[in-house]
């Protein structure tokens, strides 16, 4: 017959399980936690079909795709190139390796490069932030050789250089020749790619970011209009670039903000400035109207504090390293439920980010992120009495735990 002591540890095992999984994920216990049989769930229709040959609509700040239509096609960009040409003088000015003030000459073959100009002339020295002002605003292939040219010694090893970041922002279907987006057969992107580029000028260098929005640019006492009808349209877009040329047809990368929600359009391949103007519209106007970004944590924050073994402190602070935000359908904040997969055995030395589990969160049985969760601080190694203690307690628990398996 077993003992008394065994089968009221038995009943109470239950309860105590509850309370510590209660205890070891306070999140959970936050989060809204609804009869979802009683919230009446929003209707949201088919995202718009556009005249484009691919487009894709996401949200800047969770990155979650909205709508999407080919996305990953390999495509002539056009003056889209010169995004890249962009972020990487954004780059290079944040690093301090350049400065706005930094005087670039211009080359013969930046002069006589065609297409869309800035109109510097041969032996002219142009500041670095007149030339960026140049790429952005006025699409100037002139300003963007001569940017290469400064920064790498010539177009074929900056084209290098924007290879590079393509791959390392995780652009895997991007490839480039030049600086400019005049047309090679082996230069190409996609409307995915080109929205991750997007995502990282906005959210990279957001100072930089203004001048995207800039309606007209004079340089040499010539003043050019920015391409980007919307600018004229609608007063919640501030950028970004547009692009044409005959094999890419009208192309246009746009971004706006209501309402603390910030959405990147792509369209590529219309048939006129208008279209891309108007289809781009239909795309953001669908996003802002059935969907909301809400932001879930801040960067830093304290989502548990789980057991450490082992180390000159018991308990490890466990977060995010940047702010959490989530894209869902309006009206459905309430089915949105997070849960923390956190590993059950934490031993010192932890080192300050270094992952030790994964937050899951879900809109009602859809999961709609993930995130890692990490150290927020380091935890160091205790002393020899206090990992002799934390061992045998350890023993002692796992005992008791592989007792009632």
């Amino acid at each position: 017959m077993k003992p008394l002591s065994y089968i009221m540890l038995r009943r109470l095992l239950p309860i105590l399980l509850v309370c510590l999984s209660l205890v070891s994920s306070p999140l959970l216990a936050q989060m809204p936690q609804p009869d979802t049989a009683a919230i009446p769930r929003s209707v949201i229709p088919s995202p718009p079909r556009l005249a484009a040959s691919s487009w894709i609509l996401m949200d800047a700040d969770s990155g979650r795709v909205l709508a999407q239509h080919n996305p990953d096609e390999r495509l002539p960009p056009a003056s889209l190139t010169k995004l890249m040409t962009a972020y990487l003088v954004e780059r290079e000015l944040e690093s301090d390796n350049i400065s706005p003030d930094d005087m670039v000459p211009i080359s013969e073959k930046a002069w006589r490069t065609g297409g869309s100009k800035m109109f510097v002339e041969v032996g002219d020295r142009v500041p670095v932030s007149e030339l960026l002002h140049g790429i952005v605003i006025v699409s100037g292939n002139d300003a963007s050789v001569a940017m290469a040219e400064y920064l790498a010694g010539g177009t074929e090893p900056f084209a290098d250089l924007m290879n590079q970041h393509a791959v390392q922002l995780g652009m895997t279907n991007t490839h480039y020749e030049n600086p400019t987006g005049l047309p090679h057969d082996n230069h190409y992107s996609s409307a995915r790619d080109l929205s991750i580029l997007a995502q990282h000028i906005i959210n990279d260098y957001p100072d930089h970011y203004r001048m995207y929005e800039q309606k007209h640019f004079t340089y040499g006492g010539i003043e050019q209009p920015n391409r980007n009808l919307l600018l004229w349209r609608d007063a919640s877009v501030d950028g970004l670039k547009t692009g044409w040329t005959e094999a890419a047809g009208y192309c246009l990368v746009a971004s706006a903000e209501r309402d603390d929600m910030r959405l990147i359009s792509v369209v590529m391949g219309t048939d006129s400035k208008e279209a891309r103007a108007q289809e781009s519209q239909k795309l953001l106007s669908y996003g802002f109207r059935y969907y909301e970004t809400l932001k879930l944590y801040d960067q830093g924050a304290v989502l548990n504090t789980p057991r450490v073994w082992g180390g000159d402190r018991n308990e490890l602070k466990v977060g995010v390293d940047e702010d959490v935000h989530m894209t869902v359908p309006r009206n459905r904040d309430q089915e949105l439920t997070a849960k923390l997969d956190i590993r059950s055995d934490i031993t010192a030395p932890i080192a300050a980010g270094e992952q030790v589990g994964t937050m899951e969160v879900r809109l009602g049985d859809e999961v709609v992120g993930q995130r890692p969760l990490l150290a927020l601080e380091p935890v160091e190694e205790g002393g020899f009495f206090k990992r002799l203690f934390d061992k045998v307690q350890r023993f002692f628990i796992n005992l008791v735990g592989g007792f009632f398996d």
